[in-house]
């Protein structure tokens, strides 16, 4: 796609780096949030920016481009914060300690946070640059997707400019998911008696798997 072509990968993983600098874990949102908002305002972008702290940045077509329909590009802002009894971070508060080598980039004691932050990552990377020739974009940024896409729900659908729109949101490099059936939250309260085994007690790990969808 020519929107790539000219793409600098140093600029993805530069965008990256300061992602993990900010907290972004689920419902610590605001921070982030903002960030986006003054990278629109550097960069002389219309932006938006809602009550679920979701963020549209939008920019014009390079020459030539201008009668292209807009491309969407969307993915979320929160990731899992979680970490081990070996980190000391305080991660509502604190970035992350990054690591890396020539073939990989990982955090110190805790989760990376690439499921969302490659995204936002990209997408900044995009709209900074004055290289890629491009039609109309759309950048989409929502909230706590990983909690239940609360961002995505209560977006303003009369925002979106595009009908074509990548979410740039799997998990493994060099799969393009076409298509998506939806999710949903569901609740459930499952009572149980809990009990304490001796040695000579039987366990079970019990699974389910192999569902439609």
């Amino acid at each position: 796609m020519s929107v790539l072509n000219n793409l600098e990968p140093e600029r993805v993983f530069y965008y990256f780096e300061e992602i993990c600098k900010i907290p972004h874990g689920s419902y610590n949102l605001q921070k982030i949030s903002d960030f986006l908002v003054q990278f629109a305002k550097d960069h002389n972008l219309e932006w938006y920016q809602d009550a679920y702290l979701n963020v549209i940045i939008n920019k014009v077509a390079s020459p030539g481009y201008e009668s292209e329909p807009v491309i969407m590009i969307q993915g979320h802002m929160d990731m899992v914060a979680v970490q081990d009894k070996e980190s000391t971070l305080d991660l509502q508060k604190q970035g992350l300690i990054l690591q890396k080598d020539d073939s990989y980039i990982w955090a110190e004691h805790t989760s990376l946070g690439g499921d969302d932050g490659i995204a936002v990552a990209y997408a900044l990377a995009i709209l900074e640059s004055d290289t890629i020739k491009h039609p109309p974009i759309q950048a989409i940024f929502t909230t706590n997707e990983e909690v239940g896409m609360d961002g995505a729900i209560g977006l303003d659908p009369a925002l979106l400019r595009g009908s074509r729109m990548l979410n740039i949101d799997s998990e493994e490099e060099g799969i393009l998911t076409v298509g998506c059936a939806g999710g949903t939250k569901i609740l459930s309260h499952l009572p149980v008696q809990r009990e304490t085994l001796d040695d000579s007690g039987l366990c079970y790990e019990i699974a389910v798997g192999g569902l439609q969808g």
